[in-house]
């Protein structure tokens, strides 16, 4: 599969909670979550190095439309709901349209 949609995201946790944030980012990789779609071809999370409640999110998707259909499923609200419980600033959304690259982990 090849990735035709993705963007980028970065947030402020209120202080002290972004590894909190980062964590409940990354359970968006768990059965039945978003990223652990077939359609998630990416899903990246980052916090800064020069301060630690600021947490980036980079995902790449094989189209627009699934990402949003994956996203207006009740697993993702929900997800979305307890994110923002935690988060006290949120920058622009950028989204892309990837043209290559690689990532391994």
């Amino acid at each position: 599969m090849k990735i035709g949609y993705g963007f980028n995201a970065a947030m402020t946790a209120r202080p002290g909670m972004g590894e909190r944030l980062a964590e409940l980012l990354l359970t968006g990789l768990d059965e039945g979550n978003p990223a652990a779609s077939e359609h998630c071809l990416v899903y990246l999370v980052s916090r800064s190095a020069s301060d630690p409640d600021v947490v980036h999110v980079t995902e790449g998707w094989t189209s627009e439309e699934e990402h949003h259909r994956l996203f207006a499923g009740q697993a993702a609200q929900d997800l979305v709901a307890r994110v923002q419980e935690l988060v006290a600033a949120q920058s622009p959304y950028t989204d892309y349209v990837p043209v290559g690259g690689k990532a391994a982990f």
